[in-house]
């Protein structure tokens, strides 16, 4: 599969919880959610198909607390991200999107329960599928559960919309000389350990050739521009 950034026919957008929270920080912020879900329908209707990772960091940082056992910790977390996946899904059926939810784990009446065939027909029929739960196992982040999907349906790009707007060489937050890099090959990313995901998944990337680009949420139009292969952020090359 072609996956050059020009012919993009098939992407996976990772949002980060927290960027959906807006200022708040946390919950929901329904404007910021709604500008996502515009953008989304637009790429939609120019026939991409969208597969969405939603964070959870908007409910639950389980690993800042060493008072819950972490596979109880991580397991909210999950359950974070199924919230969010569930409220955003409403968000973008609102604006006139087909929208479908799979989680690793049975929900009941929620959601489906993953599988690679049933998702790529979703997408196929033009709905934007959400993957909640993560992978439904504790010890692997929500990076993971993005990568890991990327590489089953056979994305030709993981798109990840983040709060800060690229890979830097050091914290933007902390150092103000910090330099953005506008390409980074992913062995980098794995070798000198930079923090931009999970060292597991930066090594699943790698190893499926998975690219990806890093790009700021609150830019207007950031999530089309990236489609278009006009990102003010990173592309992390493989």
């Amino acid at each position: 599969m072609d996956r050059s950034q020009h012919s993009m026919k098939r992407i996976l957008l990772k949002l980060s919880g927290e960027a959906l929270a807006g200022d708040k920080k946390t919950g929901f912020d329904e404007p910021t959610v709604t500008a996502v879900a515009r953008q989304v329908k637009e790429i939609v209707d120019s026939g991409v198909q969208v597969g969405i990772v939603i964070g959870g960091g908007n409910f639950w940082r389980g690993r800042t607390s060493e008072t819950i056992d972490r596979t109880k910790a991580d397991q909210i977390g999950m359950l974070a991200t199924v919230m969010n996946c569930i409220y955003v899904s409403e968000i973008f059926r609102s604006v006139g999107m087909g929208t479908e939810i799979f989680t690793p784990f049975q929900c009941a009446a929620f959601t489906e329960l993953f599988s690679k065939d049933k998702a790529v027909a979703a997408l196929a029929a033009g709905r934007v599928v959400f993957f909640a739960g993560g992978i439904g196992h504790p010890y692997f982040s929500t990076d993971m559960g993005t990568v890991l999907r990327a590489v089953e349906i056979e994305a030709d790009m993981i798109l990840s919309a983040r709060a800060v707007d690229g890979v830097y060489d050091s914290d933007p937050k902390v150092n103000r000389d910090a330099r953005k890099y506008d390409t980074i090959p992913i062995r980098e990313v794995v070798d000198r350990q930079l923090g931009v995901m999970d060292l597991a998944a930066a090594v699943l990337c790698m190893e499926n050739k998975m690219p990806m680009t890093i790009f700021g949420l609150n830019e207007e139009n950031s999530i089309i521009n990236t489609v278009k292969g006009k990102s003010n952020g990173t592309v992390i090359t493989v």
